[in-house]
């Protein structure tokens, strides 16, 4: 199934962070553990604007989200499959490709994807379960092809052209990427290190290149590149000082200023400057990939 049976987390500690009680599989608590994680666990690059290269391991991504941060797909998406197995779920990682505007659909592992399958009411049917799409689904998807609608968003899921026996979630347009494909077949933690570092590393690269924390609930999402506040619906706000930026940090996407040193908290606040500079002056505020 791509889980390691040595992965563990910190079940208690896990849910705490969510807001929620132990509870055995089904429906309705795999929706209330996929919308409470998105709430409240955002999807953010901080390491990544740190120069740090993260371990992919669950069980550190797990450490980090329980000290109030969060990360990107391999981090969020590994961590929440490590959780889902602990509490019984039947849940797959799978290899996949989230596709900018002007790129061609593919599985470039920029992406992990998760689906979850066996639940007590549904046995037969499988589930798109993704908590790191930054902007993405709310609530867990049916593996059946159709629209669907979460707050002000409307997405679609269809068979892959890209992959056979692979799905296409394709994204509201509204949204800061096109759509993304995955696999049928599953995937581990080792498949998508050496997309990770490049991702982590290369100038090219959304994360290094643009700051982002981004937040989906039930109404619709909450995002921050660079110095601008965002918020879909609603327009968009350019934080001028660094207790304002800090301020929304805290208070709208939940990440605590003090998991930061001075250094840490000037630099990270320095480098959103430039960005919006550069953004600003006409140059690109590149949208990150996974």
């Amino acid at each position: 199934m791509g889980i390691s049976s040595s992965e563990h987390v910190d079940v208690p500690a896990y849910l705490a962070r969510l807001g929620l009680e132990h509870e055995p599989p089904s429906l309705d608590a795999l929706f209330r553990l996929h919308a409470a994680h998105v709430e409240r666990v955002p999807y953010e690059d901080f390491e990544v604007q740190l120069g740090r290269l993260t371990s992919l391991d669950p069980a550190v991504s797990f450490s980090r989200i329980a000290a109030g941060r969060g990360g990107y797909c391999y981090h969020l998406n590994g961590a929440f499959s490590a959780l889902l197995r602990a509490l019984g779920y039947q849940v797959a990682r799978h290899p996949s490709g989230a596709q900018l505007p002007g790129e061609q659909a593919g599985i470039h592992l920029n992406h992990l994807a998760l689906t979850v399958t066996g639940l007590p009411e549904t046995p037969e049917a499988g589930w798109l379960v993704d908590v790191g799409l930054g902007d993405g689904i709310h609530e867990p998807l049916p593996l059946r092809e159709g629209e669907y609608k979460q707050g002000p968003l409307v997405f679609r899921m269809r068979p892959s052209e890209v992959t056979p026996g692979g799905w296409r979630f394709d994204h509201d347009p509204q949204g800061s990427f096109v759509g993304m494909d995955f696999a049928p077949e599953t995937a581990v933690m080792a498949d998508f290190a050496e997309k990770h570092v490049e991702l982590s590393t290369s100038e090219e690269s959304g994360f290094v290149r643009t700051l982002v924390l981004q937040r989906r609930d039930a109404e619709g999402v909450d995002s921050l590149r660079a110095l601008t506040l965002s918020g879909l619906p609603g327009g968009k706000t350019v934080l001028e000082s660094p207790a304002e930026w800090w301020s929304a940090i805290e208070d709208v996407f939940g990440v605590p200023r003090g998991g930061f040193t001075d250094d840490e908290q000037d630099r990270l606040w320095r480098q959103a400057v430039a960005q919006h500079e550069r953004h600003t002056a006409g140059g690109s505020e590149v949208s990150p990939s996974a």
